[in-house]
């Protein structure tokens, strides 16, 4: 049985996507951690519901971004991850761990990248960028993650249709819809490839 680790930030919905794969046997793994760097975030409570420990560790607790990589990596060995799922994760993962974990680390984008990622495209900002722009698309990207935001080779998207009585809020919910489903089926992709 492979080992995931889920990093999240926020509501925890991929995260609770994820671990209903697993628990139905969609996806054949163990969750064996949650890291977050928000002491608030809905994930917390469904990592708690379903068993599965969690750290939360913020990269501004650390004296230096080094002693920060130091930390993850000493805690991600505790876990032996054979894939790391980023899921609503606002944190930029060290460079070191990128490097230790290639093609290991995936993340799932609420926009059809390249279009709408990189630092500050987070959450409904994606959306009301997307629709002021007048897109008549969008959709969820699950990519590796390399040492830029958003900026690693895609593994799949699932495009959504904008429509016009669309607020960032509606198209928000039906791309989400679709990230709850793409996101199990590539994690268990990558790890029949192991």
């Amino acid at each position: 049985m492979k080992n995931i680790v889920v990093f999240a930030s926020g509501s925890g919905s991929n995260f609770q996507a994820v671990i209903e794969a697993a628990e139905s046997g969609e996806i054949e793994c163990t969750i064996t951690g949650l890291i977050t760097n928000n002491e608030s975030a809905g994930a917390i409570e469904k990592a708690e519901e379903a068993g599965i420990p969690f750290r939360i560790m913020k990269p501004s607790e650390y004296r230096n971004p080094d002693e920060y990589a130091e930390a993850l990596s000493s805690q991600l060995d505790k876990w032996q991850p054979d894939l790391i799922v980023l899921a609503g994760y606002l944190a930029k993962i060290p460079a070191p761990i990128i490097r230790r974990y290639p093609e290991k680390i995936i993340n799932i984008h609420p926009s059809l990248l390249p279009k709408y990622g990189g630092k500050g495209y987070y959450g409904e900002r994606v959306h009301k960028a997307v629709m002021e722009a007048g897109e008549t698309q969008s959709g969820c990207t699950v990519h590796f993650v390399n040492e830029v935001y958003d900026d690693g080779p895609i593994i799949a998207q699932k495009k959504v249709d904008v429509y016009p009585g669309d607020t960032p809020k509606t198209l928000a919910g039906r791309i989400l819809k679709e990230e709850h489903k793409l996101l199990p089926s590539v994690i268990q992709k990558i790890l029949n490839q192991q």
